[in-house]
């Protein structure tokens, strides 16, 4: 039986509108590098650091630490702006599944490429807190200020484990939008569920290891058997 499921956030619980690739893309082109759709899908869902410096190399741009950093806080404003503009939503049923996998004594985990200070806001906003209590949604979330490196890194799910008390890879199922969420998975060793509401498609996804592909993160209650 499935005793935890870590999430991914942006495209898998939540709506952001896509304005996460919006301002990762954004960040990069001030640095005077090109970014190209593809190399921008293949780094969605790491560490956004790490996201930085790799675009920047790809798009002509040597990737200095002060160049990767100064990128990073553009990163951090421009997707501020842009949620202050058009705030994330929950996606459809999130919510509800969240609540049932609880109610069934599931343990309920997000994690995360981003940072805490990028993804504390934007859970607050959203309302949804962790903690035992009746309205609280999660038990666990684990961001890349948590680990030392994040996706393909399985150790974003591996401290979501650790937080949460699961201590069998058999009984954790892993739920994301990108290529990066199924190749973390993989690397510990639990289930992964790609979904399509991130913007891959089913066939993309499908090319990495998985339990899985799913319309939405919200029909995940079928694989707890």
């Amino acid at each position: 039986m499935i005793e935890l499921v870590a999430f991914d956030m942006a495209g898998t619980t939540i709506d952001d509108h896509g304005l996460v690739y919006d301002a990762l893309a954004g960040a990069v082109v001030e640095t005077g590098a090109s970014v190209a759709d593809a190399d921008l899908q293949r780094w969605m869902g790491t560490d956004k650091v790490t996201a930085i410096g790799a675009l920047m190399n790809l798009g002509g741009v040597e990737p200095t630490a002060d160049g990767v950093a100064k990128a990073f806080v553009r990163f951090k404003v421009l997707l501020g702006e842009a949620y202050r503009g058009h705030p994330p939503v929950a996606l459809p049923g999130v919510e509800e599944t969240l609540r049932e996998l609880r109610r069934r004594g599931v343990k309920v985990a997000l994690t995360t490429g981003f940072s805490d200070d990028v993804a504390g806001p934007l859970l607050a906003s959203l309302g949804w807190s962790t903690g035992a209590g009746p309205d609280d949604l999660l038990d666990a979330v684990v961001t890349t200020s948590d680990v030392r490196a994040g996706r393909p890194a399985p150790y974003l799910i591996q401290h979501a484990m650790e937080l949460t008390g699961a201590t069998d890879v058999a009984t954790v199922l892993a739920v994301g939008d990108t290529v990066v969420d199924l190749q973390a998975a993989h690397n510990a060793g639990v289930a992964g569920v790609g979904v399509l509401t991130g913007g891959l498609t089913r066939e993309a996804l499908a090319e990495h290891p998985h339990l899985a592909i799913i319309d939405s993160a919200a029909e995940i209650i079928r694989y707890l058997g």
